[in-house]
């Protein structure tokens, strides 16, 4: 576990930021008046649902992105947001991190872009500076899809106090981490492990739900193994503690993901649950994601690995299983915008330098399929200069621009 050395400062500025943030989101979350003729004219919008019930009837059935660790940041929710999702979920957050004021844990917790950024100022201002910062004029300038933070842990005091941490920090929706399969996340008995210990799992899903007033979800697997198959019996007991919505990755901790999801394997809960649940694991395509409601019985789907490199995949699902309308991907042009314009956030977000790290898997994932993918992975993977890396992309999109004109992909 990563833990600080934190100045004083930084404790003060937490607390304050902590007490503050619902009251800043209020703010930051604006949206253009219409009717004011003024494209900066602004004011506060409306929670895109004030509960759970209220986003399945507003998106029946909805299409969540699922949490994924290091890709789902305010950034890359954001990005999908944009496009269109019923809902995001952030990153998986340690709660023993977050109970202990880790810096880069309050980051990942905060559920706008720039509260982020404003906890990231707090590594290097002073409490002062980093208050003025957060509560600077500014907007991130888009729906935030419902705020989802997903916690994670194995203990139920930490994972209640988390719970309580991010309920300030304006999320709207706690959900509870049972499904990771990483091996050192079920090595220290979280994630996925907690399936094999169900006394332990129904008590932390109890004490999340009694330590806040927001609705607790919890995102689960099929069970460890194969011959532990045990997703129908825990989803009653959650739902008996309170859990208000359930979402099961259709494959067990062992397959991690290999195989295929077992869409079908879940079709029971219907009879079982009263609440609703969403399926996961395998859901490519808009075709996928109706198949996997029909074989599955679920009331909506919950998007991982597939939207990587494609964040409008959610909004094509929406249009799909909604409409039965089929919605085009971005053409190559639009693709190269959306590109640099999330590469130049992820730099002002983390730095140029970690900024440049943390996105070459995101430019491997924006050029999958196309050609020359190969070697314009290589090629960008060796640099750290942004104006080098900028012109490779540009190159990049600019040949597959030529080549789809012309019908012509040599080696890809």
């Amino acid at each position: 576990m990563e833990l600080d050395e934190r100045p004083l400062h930084n404790e003060i500025f937490f607390a304050i930021a902590r007490k503050n943030a619902a009251q800043d989101r209020s703010v930051l979350d604006v949206h253009e008046d219409p009717s004011s003729g003024s494209d900066e004219a602004n004011c506060e919008k409306e929670p895109l649902c004030s509960s759970l019930d209220e986003l399945f009837q507003a998106h029946n059935p909805p299409v969540f992105l699922a949490p994924m660790a290091g890709i789902t940041d305010a950034l890359f929710r954001r990005l999908v947001c944009s496009f269109g999702a019923s809902a995001v979920v952030s990153e998986m957050i340690s709660c023993e991190a977050l109970v202990r004021n880790n810096k880069k844990t309050y980051r990942r917790a905060s559920v706008t872009v720039r509260a982020a950024q404003a906890f990231t100022l707090a590594e290097a201002a002073s409490t002062s500076q980093a208050h003025l910062a957060y509560h600077s004029e500014g907007s991130d300038s888009i729906n935030t899809c419902d705020a989802i933070t997903q916690v994670m842990g194995s203990d139920p005091q930490t994972m209640a106090e988390s719970a309580k941490i991010n309920e300030s920090l304006g999320a709207d929706v706690i959900d509870i981490n049972m499904g990771c399969p990483a091996r050192k996340i079920v090595s220290n008995e979280s994630g996925s492990a907690l399936m094999k210990n169900e006394d332990l799992a129904v008590r932390i899903a109890e004490a999340v739900v009694n330590a806040v007033k927001i609705p607790v979800t919890l995102k689960m697997r099929l069970g460890w193994d194969a011959e532990h198959i045990n997703c129908l019996s825990l989803a009653k007991k959650f739902e008996d503690v309170g859990i208000k919505m359930l979402a099961i990755h259709c494959r067990t901790r062992n397959q991690m993901y290999s195989g295929t999801a077992d869409w079908s394997a879940i079709s029971q809960l219907k009879e079982i649950i009263k609440i609703p649940y969403l399926c996961n694991g395998d859901i490519k395509t808009p075709e996928n994601a109706m198949e996997a409601i029909k074989l599955s019985g679920a009331n909506g789907v919950m998007i991982g690995r597939a939207a990587l490199g494609r964040p409008w995949l959610l909004r094509q699902i929406m249009d799909f299983i909604h409409e039965e309308k089929t919605t085009q991907s971005p053409t190559l042009e639009e693709q190269f915008n959306i590109v640099m314009q999330h590469f130049s956030d992820t730099l002002e977000f983390y730095g140029e330098l970690h900024g440049i790290r943390m996105f070459r898997k995101h430019f491997c994932w924006y050029s999958n399929s196309l050609c020359g993918a190969s070697k314009f992975r290589e090629t960008i993977n060796r640099s750290d200069d942004i104006s080098f890396i900028k012109d490779c992309v540009k190159e990049f999109y600019e040949s597959n621009f030529v080549r789809n004109r012309f019908g012509e992909c040599d080696a890809c």
